[in-house]
């Protein structure tokens, strides 16, 4: 990696194509003559494939291809004389973009859901198909509601109708499935299992469909590559609470010692068997757990018609996977270590090429090569929001060849960013001033950093959820009269993805926090077409001594190692409780990184976490 300013580096991991462009009536009319064929008046085109994954393989981008919509969540409806596509506020500006609203109109789900779209433009007598491995048996009736409402029928159909008329579509994922260590995992395969099993027998449940590939990469140590930024290998596991286990992988590529590691506790059967062998196990009224979240309306189906009991409820995996062990913790923590060296090596870099401008892209490309440098590096953990100026402003912003701009002076540079190393994933944000910030930046900045503190002091006693606590983070906002939209944080896996629940810090967030669970933590502020303020480091819970305490209680430990930009802090609006949990943030991030880094990035380092009482430089 070179240190220059004038030769940007080359990404290994995150390209930057053009976003979908808007698709022409073709698609459309396409998948209305399909319709007219098995005599259906509308299909539902979820994003999303038969695992409800945040990211899905490129066969299951059912919803790119028909409208040219590329966000990461959506839902179009096709009728014989209407077409919707509902966003979330995420995507109202982006959606319009790329679709032909000519053809489909972009409804913001704020204003009105699919199923009331529904319930309005259905017609009595009519008939909406869908597609029963791509929606959550919750999600069906749903649209049973919405249909009955309309006095129309819903009719599940047995093969995509996007599919039938999809020419060139890519053909199903096949990366390599790998063994994840037991001493990453801390945990080995059987201890899991057992663990499972007795979740099973507690609630009476003779099976277990996992459903959930990254449950199945935690109950079986696999790790996979079958999509992009979280180490998956996508299929089924059914797990009965007697016998073996059975895996039903996507990918053929499995080798002898996977099946060798796999054998004393499970078999690998072909993905096609999956249908065959669930109906075999749910023989004899047998009651088998289907997990609400990942679990599809057909996988419901296929255990009822066989004499099953589908019992919908939590994949016990889940609560499992969500508090980590102490091999878990260690490795994530190692990670961190390698990030922060990373993440201190880009920041230096950033700070001395500002002066001759840096563009998005190249901040992007930099930062990888960065982390690919240090080692055990896998991925990013999620594609890198890099935004200047106004682009900054838009949370879930992802630069492109046409939307790169560069950073001007007194503009704000916010980086989120990640990785997946083989030991731990990790989720970073940090916001820069280039050249000298305004007033109200740095008032902004402060309170989203007294924001930020005050989750990461927060003493908490046990059984408090997320909900809770999320308030700590905006209440200097709030005093301004401002706030932001997005949650505080939301759980993180090791080496898995970096979006795990059922943890989060939010409104929403009705899980209570375990000792173990690993959380984000990242208030923000957004000016739109301004620029966009979000400080993010990872925290893990744990037990916390209070002297005379009455209660169990619970803090956090910050994980992440990087500095935060002093140029963008008020001391006087911080003031002195926080700056001091700041200096001493500051003083663990130089002790911990210095060492290992070289004489300039050391220096520059000295300089960024200097305590705040002492003159910046």
């Amino acid at each position: 990696m070179t240190n220059s300013a004038a030769t940007p580096p080359r990404s290994r991991f995150q390209t930057f194509d053009e976003p979908g462009h808007a698709k022409g009536p073709e698609r459309i009319e396409a998948l209305r003559a399909a319709l007219r064929e098995i005599r259906a008046d509308g299909f539902v085109v979820p994003r999303a494939d038969e695992h409800q994954s945040e990211y899905v393989p490129a066969d299951a981008e059912r919803l790119a291809w028909l409208t040219g919509f590329t966000g990461s969540a959506g839902t179009a409806i096709v009728l014989a004389d209407a077409a919707a596509l509902f966003v979330d506020g995420r995507y109202t500006l982006q959606a319009p973009e790329q679709v032909e609203t000519g053809t489909i109109t972009v409804v913001p789900l704020a204003e009105t859901t699919p199923e009331a779209w529904l319930a309005t433009h259905l017609k009595p007598g009519q008939t909406l198909a869908y597609d029963p491995w791509l929606h959550t048996p919750d999600g069906v009736a749903r649209l049973e509601r919405a249909a009955a409402k309309a006095g129309a029928t819903l009719r599940p159909v047995q093969d995509n109708l996007v599919d039938a008329v999809w020419a060139g579509r890519p053909r199903p994922p096949a990366g390599r499935v790998s063994l994840h260590p037991d001493a990453l995992a801390g945990e080995t395969r059987e201890e899991k299992r057992d663990r499972i099993r007795a979740a099973l027998a507690e609630g009476g449940l003779d099976a277990l469909v996992i459903s959930d590939p990254h449950n199945l990469a935690w109950a079986f140590n696999l790790r996979g590559a079958d999509v992009a930024h979280t180490p998956l290998a996508l299929g089924y596991a059914l797990l009965p609470r007697e016998g073996r286990a059975a895996l039903y992988l996507t990918s053929p590529d499995i080798d002898a010692d996977l099946r060798a590691a796999l054998e004393p506790l499970a078999d690998c059967r072909p993905r096609a068997a999956f249908a065959e062998d669930l109906a075999r196990l749910c023989a004899g009224a047998a009651r088998v757990r289907l997990d609400t979240a990942t679990g599809a309306a057909a996988l419901k189906d296929l255990v009822e018609a066989a004499g099953g009991i589908a019992e919908l409820g939590a994949d016990p995996i889940t609560a499992m996977k969500a508090v980590k062990n102490a091999a878990e913790i260690a490795g994530t923590r190692a990670a961190h270590r390698r990030d922060g060296l990373a993440v201190t090596r880009f920041l230096a870099w950033l700070d001395r090429a500002a002066s001759e401008g840096v563009s998005e892209i190249r901040a992007v490309e930099a930062l990888e090569d960065f982390r690919s440098e240090g080692g055990l590096l896998r991925d990013v953990s999620f594609p890198t929001i890099s935004g200047s100026g106004p682009n900054g402003a838009i949370v879930h912003y992802r630069v492109t060849r046409s939307t790169d701009r560069t950073a001007r002076q007194g503009e704000l540079f916010l980086i989120d960013s990640g990785a997946q190393y083989a030991d731990g994933t990790t989720d970073i944000t940090r916001t820069v001033a280039i050249g000298t910030p305004t007033d109200e930046m740095r008032d902004r900045f402060t309170r989203v950093l007294k924001g930020h503190i005050a989750i990461a002091r927060a003493v908490f006693p046990q059984g408090t959820t997320g909900a809770q606590i999320d308030a700590f983070a905006r209440a200097s906002l709030w005093q301004a009269g401002l706030d932001y939209d997005h949650g505080t944080g939301h759980g993180v896996g090791a080496f898995l993805s970096v979006h795990e629940g059922p943890q989060r810090i939010a409104k929403t967030g009705t899980v209570a926090l375990k000792p173990g669970m690993i959380l984000s933590n990242e208030p923000g502020y957004y000016r739109a077409g301004a620029y966009g303020i979000r400080i993010e480091n990872l925290i893990l819970v744990e037990e916390r001594v209070v002297p005379g305490a009455e209660r169990a209680m619970l803090g956090f430990e910050t994980l992440t190692l990087a500095p935060i930009d002093r140029r963008l802090i008020d001391p006087v609006l911080l003031g002195a409780a926080d700056a001091a949990w700041l200096d001493a943030y500051h003083a663990r991030v130089r002790e911990t990184l210095s060492p290992d880094l070289d004489g300039p990035v050391r220096e520059w380092l000295e300089a960024a976490t200097r305590p705040l009482a002492q003159a910046s430089g």
